[in-house]
């Protein structure tokens, strides 16, 4: 086979600002996947990129072409309309589980393909696996019959979705190119749209714990995402959100669990009942139902689902949750108002606690992680407890006061709290 291009001149019209073709991008992108572009080929093009960005049609062709490099997920048989919601991560941000039951219960059926965490930001899947007997790998035929009986299902992506993103993703982690908006709307995006989901709600996120801490740079994201998924004809929405603070009180994995539990039976932290809330209203408003889903956490209805959802992938809603072995109480050393907590540390923290995992295949620790006890505003009393760490190994808990140290402070009442603002910023789309 005579190859249409030569990659190195396709490296040098990036490099040097150009537009690549709707032809060039699709012949990268398939030659990358079938193994006739190099990995330092591609290195050199991603930094190109990163360097120098990339037009909306190049973001386009460039997220269809991952879309063609594998297979697409068929929805049309369902009885049911589709709605999904993607978030790009941040800490203690559990969200999924409680969102994806209460849009369900609606009627309307939620495909929710997740992945497992790497570094401060948890995976849900690693969440979902520390109720007992919950698996994460679905064949096909058990996805969609699921998604037709209870109406949600969180699984596992199989690896026959968008394939040149999963090479390209594992490529610039390593390279330094990681932050590019054009990669990582593409790779976000085609995830996505090969989903198959008629309507797609993004959580944005930014601040201190998000993957894009700077907010002009998070809405860029946002509309880029945005724009491809109209160009897709996907019905889509983002909404910007703060993770200048932990979202809820638990960070890890099963402790974020029971969290989600509390706020499917009407109760939980006000910010994590806020934010489902408001995608849950996106989402069904996407999906062409006019109605609150705020009323479904206080009477049962997402509940039931979340119930069933869970016993259908072999999991038991009422088994008893792993908790750490060992805990260590923080607690306040003055009176005064917290007037800081940020959410990168904390997320770190519980990282090293054991929590997360720093290379694919690590374990996590399911009982592992991090309760607060406050959070910006609130008044304490010197002796307070300000939040309790967890792990199964002691020695695991030097590390987590390093990354903690000067993340969290108490300061005099009349004292600015740092928060960041509102816990939504923005609505886009």
């Amino acid at each position: 086979m005579v190859e249409p291009f030569d990659v190195v001149d396709l490296i040098k019209v990036k490099r040097d600002r150009g537009s690549l073709s709707t032809p060039q991008i699709d012949w990268l992108i398939d030659a990358y996947t079938r193994g006739y572009v190099a990995d330092e080929q591609m290195s050199a093009m991603t930094m190109a990129i990163f360097l120098n960005g990339m037009g909306r049609n190049e973001i386009r062709d460039l997220t269809m072409a991952m879309i063609a490099s594998g297979e697409r997920l068929d929805f049309s048989g369902l009885s049911k309309r589709t709605t999904d919601k993607h978030s790009t991560g941040g800490v203690g941000d559990k969200i999924t589980l409680p969102l994806a039951p209460l849009v369900a219960s609606f009627g309307v059926a939620v495909p929710q393909l997740s992945g497992r965490g790497l570094g401060h930001t948890g995976g849900t899947l690693d969440k979902l696996e520390s109720i007992p007997g919950w698996r994460a790998d679905l064949t096909n035929d058990e996805f969609m019959a699921q998604l037709e009986s209870v109406g949600a299902v969180i699984s596992a992506a199989g690896s026959g979705l968008a394939p040149a993103d999963g090479k390209l993703y594992a490529l610039r982690d390593i390279t330094g190119t990681v932050e590019a908006i054009p990669l990582i709307a593409s790779s976000i995006m085609s995830k996505k749209i090969a989903e198959g989901t008629g309507a797609l709600v993004l959580d944005v996120k930014f601040g201190s714990g998000a993957f894009m801490q700077d907010p002009a740079r998070a809405r860029e994201l946002a509309e880029t995402m945005v724009a491809l998924g109209q160009d897709a004809g996907v019905a889509i929405r983002a909404l910007l959100t703060n993770m200048n603070v932990p979202l809820g009180l638990a960070i890890g994995n099963a402790n974020e669990v029971r969290e989600s539990v509390e706020v499917l039976a009407g109760g939980g932290p006000a910010d994590v009942v806020e934010l489902t809330v408001a995608l849950a209203r996106e989402m069904l408003e996407l999906a062409g139902v006019d109605e609150d889903p705020a009323p479904a956490l206080r009477d049962g209805r997402a509940m039931d689902t979340w119930r069933a959802m869970i016993r259908a992938q072999g999991g038991d809603p009422d088994a008893t949750l792993p908790t750490p072995r060992e805990t260590e109480v923080v607690r306040a050393d003055r009176d005064g108002v917290v007037v800081e907590l940020q959410a990168l540390p904390f997320g770190i923290a519980a990282w090293r606690l054991g929590a997360g995992r720093a290379r694919k295949q690590d374990p996590v620790l399911h009982g592992a992680g991090i309760d607060l006890h406050v959070k910006p505003g609130a008044v304490v009393r010197a002796g307070d407890p300000l939040f309790t760490l967890g792990a199964d190994d002691p020695a695991r808990f030097a590390r987590a006061h390093e990354a903690l140290e000067g993340a969290y402070r108490i300061g005099d009442a009349g004292e600015t709290v740092q928060d960041g603002g509102p816990l939504i910023a923005a609505r886009i789309g």
